[in-house]
């Protein structure tokens, strides 16, 4: 596409290709089908995404008595920086739907659908559909329905290779088995379930690292993996936790066996297992009781950065916790277990002034 006939400028002149971006929407139609179950209503060439919230067959009824939707929405933040470096885009995907729908499971909720919003300096068709692959696939792992996106080009926002990626989760949770701050009581026991690794915060950090101690993302590192690059490592999506969590509750319709949940992200366990106290109570974690993986070591050794700053920045090993009453951990410890998770008992609550304890 060039200058119209009169001479004028045309958007092609201005740096962006429409049929370039109507092309790989036209490309990824498998990719949000494959996420699709019986609630997407078809809608080709919609504005929007239509999702049925219950079914009229018994066999997709939700039978809600007070639903209440659930929405959030969150980014990948600079570790986007590091797929372009490692030139791999396949991952942050997965990470883009990690950090939404982890965020929404602590509400109670169970994840119905998901968007997209993929911003470029050029439509590059081969970079856009792995990122899609990445979050098709995150979808299918959180069993929500990739609903549609957006892509923009901007190459007068965003320079030659930059990206950015956004996500927008919707759920739905009964009102009666939300999540309730106010129900965590001393005694309650904090079970801590295993993050991948660095999952998707702190990242500027992590990349601050890299130069100040001139690693290098292509050369495997034995202190911190036998068999993958550093850059493999640092772009080892973020754990996504929906299956399990949902299904341990409902596992116990009847009593609320857990009091409270947090997603660990930037912030590290103190700045987000507060989140999920009241003003009362306080939670007190023993950070000697799981196993800190290799690369918290590594980036610390090679970066020299302060213990602090670490639990601070980083999840540490723990990518998300559960608040369980005292009689029902071990129960609910098994569930989680026998699901794939690897648990801990990483702490138990006291009386306090909602603060959380690292000790």
């Amino acid at each position: 596409m060039g200058k119209s006939r009169k001479g004028g400028l045309t958007y092609a002149d201005a740096g962006v290709d429409i049929e370039a971006g109507d092309r790989f929407a036209e490309s990824i139609g498998s990719l949000l089908r494959r996420t699709h179950g019986q609630r997407v209503i078809p809608n080709p060439g919609g504005f929007a995404g239509l999702y049925r919230l219950d079914y009229n067959e018994e066999l997709f009824r939700h039978n809600f008595r007070e639903p209440v939707l659930v929405g959030c929405t969150d980014g990948v933040g600079t570790k986007v920086h590091l797929a372009r470096e490692m030139n791999r885009f396949d991952t942050v995907g997965i990470d883009l739907v990690a950090m939404n729908v982890n965020d929404l499971i602590v509400q109670g909720a169970e994840p119905l659908f998901f968007l997209d919003y993929v911003a470029v300096h050029k439509v590059e068709q081969e970079m856009l559909y792995a990122i899609l692959v990445g979050i098709s696939k995150g979808c299918e792992i959180a069993r929500c329905s990739l609903l549609g996106g957006e892509t923009a080009e901007m190459n007068d926002l965003y320079k030659p290779g930059d990206f950015d990626l956004a996500g927008f989760a919707v759920g739905v949770v009964e009102l009666q088995r939300a999540t309730d701050p106010t129900r965590v009581e001393p005694g309650d026991v904090v079970l801590g379930l295993a993050s991948s690794g660095v999952h998707s915060n702190g990242y500027s950090l992590v990349r601050k690292i890299v130069r100040k101690a001139r690693l290098r993302l292509e050369k495997v590192y034995p202190e911190l993996d036998e068999q993958r690059t550093l850059g493999e490592v640092l772009l080892e999506p973020t754990r996504i936790y929906v299956d399990p969590v949902v299904r341990v509750q409902r596992g116990y319709r009847v009593k609320k066996v857990i009091t409270g949940m947090a997603h660990i992200t930037g912030g590290g366990i103190e700045g987000n297992l507060c989140r999920a106290l009241h003003e009362k109570v306080d939670a007190v974690v023993d950070t000697k009781s799981w196993p800190r993986p290799a690369v918290f070591a590594f980036l610390q050794d090679r970066g020299g950065v302060p213990e602090e700053e670490m639990w601070r920045v980083f999840n540490m090993g723990i990518g998300y916790c559960l608040i369980v009453r005292p009689t029902f951990a071990e129960s609910v410890m098994r569930k989680l277990t026998r699901m794939g998770e690897t648990v801990s008992v990483i702490g138990k609550v006291s009386k306090g002034k909602g603060n959380v304890r690292l000790v």
